[in-house]
């Protein structure tokens, strides 16, 4: 077992990086057992490879819990015996949303990281964190590229990268690993509250379908997700490329003449690239097909759709923004 915790995480680094410079790192901790296995693979296998140059934790406290400023000493005490530096910062808005709590620790992971120099950006997410992303997306009703959420790597901005090296190993593993190292895993009691949606999954949704429908489940959506990524980076590389042929250089303007014959895959993808590369938006659905339907018809005159406070028009095989 440990041997298999360990090549994944051997295999997850290799594919990360091939060059031989030397990069420096922040390791995002909870304490619980995720990321306690993190950082002991990041330690024994740096003090025999010496892969980063600087390694430093942090740890973000939203301060939900009775028994937060206990947590935060465990993990400095923790911290100190690997020798390297924990940042702790404190949130304290206790009323906030699962979603903006992930949003704000994600802008200070990002911010931190700039502040100093570091490239890589790491979190414990594994793959059982994978499927209950998965299942949690699909309830909410995403499409193929909210799918497949949490991958290995992810760019960020041109310095810096997010990078998940447990993504390929399930909790069981885990938690057996950090048993066999005796590692001091932090018991998280709002893990078992159910208003949580992911811990409802995690607690309830996953042992029922493992019970009675595959003991396998987790590899079979997994194997779901790998083929699913594969057929959605085809589909945007193909989208990126039509973008590329059907925008206008000097305006905020797409000939729309170049994806009128396309699979309406490609077209509502094509669309989606157009206003988010502007405006970073999000077209919504009904604001696609609305544009969709307009520009697959012979219109002579020009057609306004109005969203939020842009003026789509619809004219001549161009689509531009007012």
């Amino acid at each position: 077992m440990y041997i298999s915790v360990y090549q994944k995480f051997l295999k997850a680094l290799k594919h990360y990086n091939n060059s031989k410079k030397k990069l420096s790192i922040l390791i995002a901790i909870s304490g619980g057992q995720d990321s306690l296995c993190l950082v002991q693979l990041i330690e024994k296998y740096n003090i025999i490879n010496q892969y980063f140059k600087d390694i430093e934790y942090i740890y973000i406290d939203h301060q939900w819990r009775c028994d937060s400023k206990q947590q935060i000493k465990h993990l400095i005490n923790y911290i100190n015996s690997t020798k390297h530096k924990i940042s702790i910062y404190q949130i304290n808005y206790n009323d906030m949303s699962e979603l903006m709590a992930r949003r704000i620790r994600y802008q200070i992971l990002i911010k931190h990281a700039k502040n100093h120099q570091q490239q890589i950006i790491c979190t414990g997410h594994n793959k059982t964190d994978h499927t209950e992303t998965f299942l949690i997306n699909l309830i909410r009703g995403t499409g193929l590229e909210g799918l497949y959420s949490i991958p290995l790597i992810r760019k960020i901005n041109q310095r810096t990268y997010l990078f998940r090296p447990l993504i390929d190993i399930n909790r069981t593993d885990i938690l057996w690993f950090c048993r066999k190292y005796n590692l001091p895993i932090w018991s998280d009691k709002t893990n078992f509250n159910y208003k949580n949606h992911r811990n409802r999954i995690r607690h309830e949704m996953l042992p029922y379908l493992k019970e009675y429908f595959s003991p396998q489940i987790e590899k079979h959506i997994s194997d779901f997700l790998d083929l699913s990524s594969l057929e959605n980076e085809y589909i945007k590389q193909n989208a990126i490329k039509i973008y590329l042929i059907s925008r206008d250089k000097n305006y905020i303007a797409m000939n729309y003449k170049f994806i009128k014959n396309q699979h309406i895959a490609l077209q509502k993808r094509v669309l989606q690239i157009f206003f988010y590369y502007h405006f970073n938006k999000f077209l919504n659905k009904k604001i696609v097909y609305k544009i969709l339907n307009n520009i697959n018809k012979n219109h002579m005159s020009k057609i306004v759709i109005i969203w939020h406070n842009l003026y789509i028009n619809i004219y001549k095989n161009w689509i531009y923004i007012q």
